[in-house]
């Protein structure tokens, strides 16, 4: 039952990722419009990094809003991450590389402000834990639990002859 459990979360913060990647490729209308689409030339950061309004990064991450090398990295990062952890492979390397975009994304919400530069509130519901932090433990703790090897095709990734030279890639 345990080892079902964790299956189940592996697979849905893995979809969560795979969503996330999807609507903001193709615009299904949800988090992204259709004409914003990155395969319609919209940029996937800049929607989000050009209203970072609180937390002591709120201009350096303003910045890197629609810069090609900032969308390219978050979409391969969203796709990456998704894939691997829904299909259960290189848990460890997901949990680390989706472990810093959530710290970047909680960074730029900057939970703990109360107000935004305009003095705003800022609608911060916990100055720690939301959901950035959350997902950020579950991949984790996925991770460290190995629950790619239930539902999924962690035990055969890691009996692969480069994964096994490369205990990081589990």
């Amino acid at each position: 039952m345990k080892s079902t459990s964790l299956a189940v979360l592996r697979i849905s913060i893995g979809l969560i990722f795979l969503w996330a990647f999807a609507d903001k490729a193709f615009g299904f209308g949800y988090a992204t419009t259709s004409n914003n689409a990155w395969v319609n030339g919209g940029s996937p950061t800049k929607g989000f990094l050009s209203h970072v309004d609180v937390g002591p990064f709120a201009g350096t991450l303003r910045s890197w809003a629609g810069a090609a090398w900032a969308d390219w990295l978050f979409m391969i990062g969203l796709l990456g991450i998704g894939l691997a952890v829904t299909v259960g492979i290189g848990l460890w390397i997901s949990a680390f590389t989706g472990t810093v975009m959530m710290a970047l994304m909680w960074v730029a919400e900057w939970p703990p402000a109360r107000t935004t530069i305009t003095g705003e509130p800022s609608l911060s519901t916990n100055p720690v834990i939301d959901y950035h932090f959350v997902y950020a433990v579950v991949l984790i703790a996925v991770a460290a639990t190995a629950a790619g090897n239930h539902l999924g095709l962690g035990g055969r990734w890691s009996r692969l002859s480069f994964v096994e030279h490369n205990r990081w890639l589990r």
